[in-house]
C-alpha cells in the first residue's frame, strides 16, 4: 500500500507548521485585516496586529489570544515605525517575525458614486494608494527579511484585487496601487526565492462586509453575487482561509502567484 506523506520531506526546504510562525498583518485592527489575524491565531500561530488608528479594534482581537497575540501601532509607510515593530514583535515572542500579511489600506471608500472618474481623476489620487499600498508593503518586507533569512523561512502574502482583470467600478486609483504591488510580488519572489521566501498574493473582490465596502449599495452585492458561480459575495472570514494557504507548508513551493478568491467570478 503507497503511503502518503502529510508532511514535507526531509529533503525540501524548511516549511515551518503555522503553529510554529510568528505573523504579522498589517491594518489588523478592524475589517478584513482583523479577519486574517484571527484566522492566524485560530490556527495557532503568534501573531502581530498592526494598526494605524483603530486601536480598540486591535486590542479586541488581541485580548482573543492573549498569550500569542500584540497589537502594535505603526503606519507602514514610515519605515522607522515599521523596523520598531518588528523589533518589539521580537521581543514579545521571544523569535523574529516569519511571516507577513501586507493587508493594510490607505483611507479609502468602495462607493462607486464618490470615486473620482476619468475626468476628475488626479495624480493625487493615484500617488495616495501607490504610496500607502506599496511603500507600505516595501517597509514591511524590508524589515522582515532579516529574520527571515535568520530563520531559513518566510513567507509574504500581499493582499491584492481581482478588479484589474475585470473593472466592474473603475476605481482607478485603488486598482493601480494593487496592480503595482502584483509586480512586486512576482518580481519579489524571484530575489527572494534563493533564501526559501515566498511571495504570493491573494486577491479578492468585493466581501461582504468590510468597513471599505459599507458604502456599497445592496444592489451592488446581488449584481456580483447573481454574476458568481457560488451565487454569493465572499465574507472575510472566507477570504482569510487564502491566506492560510500560502503561509502553510502544503503551499511550500508556490510563489509569485496571484490567487483570485471572488467565487469564481474572475478567472485569472
Amino acid at each position: 500500500m503507497t503511503t502518503v506523506s502529510s508532511s514535507p520531506s526531509a529533503s525540501s526546504p524548511a516549511a515551518l507548521p503555522i503553529e510554529q510562525q510568528v505573523v504579522l498583518v498589517t491594518g489588523a485592527g478592524r475589517g478584513l485585516g482583523a479577519s486574517i489575524a484571527r484566522a492566524f491565531l485560530n490556527a495557532g500561530a503568534r501573531v502581530v496586529i498592526n494598526y494605524r488608528q483603530s486601536v480598540a479594534g486591535a486590542e479586541a482581537v488581541a485580548a482573543e489570544a492573549p498569550d500569542r497575540a500584540l497589537a502594535v501601532q505603526a503606519d507602514v509607510c514610515d519605515a522607522a515605525a515599521v523596523k520598531a515593530m518588528f523589533d518589539a514583535a521580537r521581543e514579545r515572542f521571544g523569535a523574529p517575525v516569519t511571516t507577513v500579511v501586507n493587508n493594510a489600506l490607505p483611507d479609502f471608500s468602495f462607493n462607486g458614486d464618490g470615486r473620482p472618474d476619468a475626468d476628475a481623476l488626479t495624480w493625487e489620487h493615484l500617488e495616495q494608494q501607490l504610496k500607502g499600498v506599496n511603500q507600505g508593503a516595501l517597509n514591511v518586507i524590508q524589515a522582515a527579511l532579516g529574520g527571515m533569512r535568520e530563520q531559513g523561512f518566510g513567507r509574504v502574502i500581499n493582499v491584492g484585487t481581482n478588479l484589474f482583470q475585470n473593472p466592474i467600478v473603475p476605481y482607478h486609483d485603488y486598482t493601480a496601487g494593487k496592480a503595482a504591488l502584483l509586480s512586486l510580488t512576482r518580481t519579489f519572489a524571484h530575489d527572494l526565492g534563493p533564501d526559501n521566501i515566498t511571495v504570493n498574493m491573494v486577491s479578492g473582490g468585493l466581501l461582504r462586509t468590510t468597513d471599505a465596502s459599507a458604502a456599497t449599495p445592496e444592489e451592488v452585492f446581488d449584481l456580483i453575487a447573481a454574476s458568481t458561480p457560488l451565487r454569493r459575495v465572499v465574507t472575510p472570514d472566507e477570504f482569510a482561509d487564502a491566506a492560510l494557504l500560502f503561509a502553510s507548508p502544503w503551499s511550500r513551493a508556490i510563489t509569485g502567484q496571484n490567487l483570485v478568491v471572488d467565487g469564481g467570478l474572475v478567472k485569472d
